[in-house]
């Protein structure tokens, strides 16, 4: 559940679209679970905890099980168990027990909803234990979710359940890395979040009432008030959107909710991690993968596979051909469905590894059409190209910008940009739908944002991981935020967003240890926090590289002072001018990981 790659405006975009269009899949009469019913299901199952609570429970099995013992697969869901009739129906015509499950305090379970706490990794062990120990069972039990179904799995394998056989995490969210801040960045999205999880039922008209949450988000944009007041803005006075953003940077409160070093060590099971480029929980789902190849044993890390796709964040469940603008060839669609059912085939049963999965990480090369597979994230890219930023001009516009060239290139030393957080003039600029095409932002730059462009392409190239910037700055302020977005550039002029990134100053060299600036030091700061992509670009393709002030309609406000961000108002508001530095001395440099053809 993330936040800033893309367009600044676009914060939570792709994780809004996906809970639209589940919250529409009970209804719509189109999904994958509508085929003549084969399934019995059984209702209201109460399943206990330690602690004496009951989750509430949907059980699915094929209609003609009688008194054969299945292998199981579980959903833990925050979002009303209905809302999974379709995928329960699905693998229980395909011979599983599946088992839907309320979180607690959520649809018909005891208990009260902690959010994202400690509650739910413990749940998820009960209910593995449970589900084994049924007649019906085999004592095989599986997981899988995306989101917070997700997420769900990731903390429910840390509690090491005897009987749990794998996991398929899709799109986890990741405790302050990605949700609900994205590397100790808050932003507005959580308090709508935290009303559509309100009580227990599903409030979903009120979460999809966007001009209900537009005009409050520019009410807090243009206010000057600090965002610790955003809940009592909305009408949600609410104690966890208290807790969460009392806690403005990794601390021991977020690290005791996500599996530890010693944890993952001690993980043993096959995984299949999904993520997408364009989704807004890549940052978490590409942790947990990360820690695990980091600190797993040899032979967990060697059951662990990764697939990543170009998919917003409703994508990685449901491949979509077309959106934000951007419409992706045929190769890649497939059935996911399909695929997932493979891989319990695999892991549970005696199947064949899933064909699609041909290696480690499997990806699809958006614009050369083509999936591919490599051992290792690291083996991906064989190569890297290392641009070095230069300008002829101390301020940019997209037609006066800066370069991007192999080699430093005469000029001035430094180029700069001034952001005055009183100015919410830009704070509704861009196209939601066109999202990842858009480019108003740019065409309105006019001092308050650098822009620099590469020399066209002469062959299609291959951009194949994380992208890395070094930017020497310079600024007047004690902190700030700042964005960065790169770019395909197409011969024709149309515009395609790659990947970006963005950073808080004061944790330019630590997370967990904030650093104020020092009002004129010139400092490295490295943007290696960049969504993973694959793109062929085209030949005559450019790139560009767009660096400005984070200050979108769906971001937390910063006022450039050294308070903590969530108590800054108006009040503290200083006009800060970032000066990026990009001479032989203080070499700024954009870095790409490219493939071969």
């Amino acid at each position: 559940m993330n936040s800033l790659c893309y367009p600044s405006r676009r914060l939570r975009l792709s994780l809004y679209l996906l809970l639209l269009s589940l919250l529409s899949q009970a209804v719509a009469g189109n999904d994958i679970g509508h085929e003549p019913s084969d399934v019995n299901f059984q209702w209201a199952v109460k399943i206990p905890m330690r602690d004496g609570v009951r989750l509430n429970a949907t059980l699915y099995r094929p209609l003609d099980w009688q008194d054969k013992k299945l292998p199981a697969i579980v959903t833990i869901t925050p979002y009303i168990s209905d809302r999974y009739h379709p995928d329960a129906q699905y693998f229980a015509r395909h011979g599983y027990a599946f088992v839907v499950v309320d979180t607690r305090g959520r649809g018909n379970s005891e208990g009260e909803f902690r959010p994202l706490d400690l509650e739910d990794g413990r749940d998820g062990h009960d209910v593995v234990q449970w589900i084994a120990a049924q007649a019906w069972s085999n004592g095989k039990v599986a997981m899988r979710g995306g989101s917070y179904g997700g997420y769900n799995q990731w903390v429910t394998a840390r509690h090491f359940p005897a009987n749990l056989s794998t996991i398929v995490p899709i799109a986890s969210p990741y405790h302050g890395v990605d949700f609900p801040m994205n590397y100790n960045i808050q932003y507005p999205y959580i308090i709508r979040w935290l009303t559509l999880t309100a009580g227990n039922a599903a409030q979903g008209r009120i979460f999809g009432d966007d001009a209900f949450w537009n005009r409050k988000y520019l009410q807090y944009h243009t206010s000057g008030m600090a965002f610790a007041g955003l809940d009592q803005l909305v009408g949600h006075p609410n104690a966890t959107f208290q807790r969460w953003i009392s806690h403005p940077q990794l601390d021991d409160y977020w690290a005791e909710r996500v599996p530890s070093s010693q944890q993952l060590e001690q993980l043993s099971l096959p995984i299949l991690t999904i993520t997408g480029y364009y989704d807004g929980d890549q940052p978490g789902a590409m942790q947990y993968y990360r820690e695990h190849m980091r600190h797993g044993n040899a032979q967990a890390k060697a059951d662990h596979y990764l697939l990543l796709g170009p998919w917003d964040h409703s994508g990685t469940r449901m491949p979509r051909q077309e959106f934000g603008g951007i419409r992706f060839g045929d190769a890649m669609m497939f059935d996911a469905f399909g695929l997932d059912h493979a891989w319990y085939q695999w892991t549970m049963a005696d199947g064949e590894r899933p064909e699609m999965l041909k290696d480690r990480v499997t990806y699809f090369v958006a614009g050369a059409n083509v999936w591919k597979s490599a051992p290792s994230l690291q083996a991906v890219a064989d190569s890297e190209l290392s641009l070095r930023l230069g300008s002829q001009h101390a301020q940019h516009n997209v037609f006066v910008s800066g370069s991007l060239s192999s080699s430093h290139q005469p000029g001035l030393e430094q180029s700069h940009y001034v952001y005055d957080p009183l100015d919410t003039s830009k704070a509704e600029r861009g196209d939601a739908e066109a999202y990842l095409t858009d480019q108003s932002e740019v065409i309105h730059t006019a001092g308050d944002g650098l822009i620099f462009h590469s020399e066209p392409f002469a062959e299609a190239t291959e951009i194949s991981g994380y992208l890395k910037l070094e930017a020497w700055l310079e600024m007047d302020v004690p902190d700030t935020d700042i964005n960065v977005t790169v770019y395909e550039i197409k011969a024709d002029g149309s515009s395609i967003a790659l990947a970006g990134e963005t950073q808080r100053a004061r944790y330019r060299e630590s997370l967990t240890a904030p650093q104020l600036v020092e009002p004129g030091s010139i400092n490295r700061y490295t943007f290696e926090r960049f969504y993973w992509f694959s793109r062929q670009l085209e030949a005559g393709s450019r790139l560009r590289l767009f660096i400005r002030p984070a200050n979108g309609l769906q971001q937390q406000r910063h006022y450039n002072a050294g308070k903590p961000v969530h108590l800054q108002s108006k009040d503290d508001a200083r006009t800060a001018t970032i000066r990026l530095h990009h001479s032989e001395r203080y070499p700024s440099r954009l870095i790409l990981p490219l493939v071969s053809q």
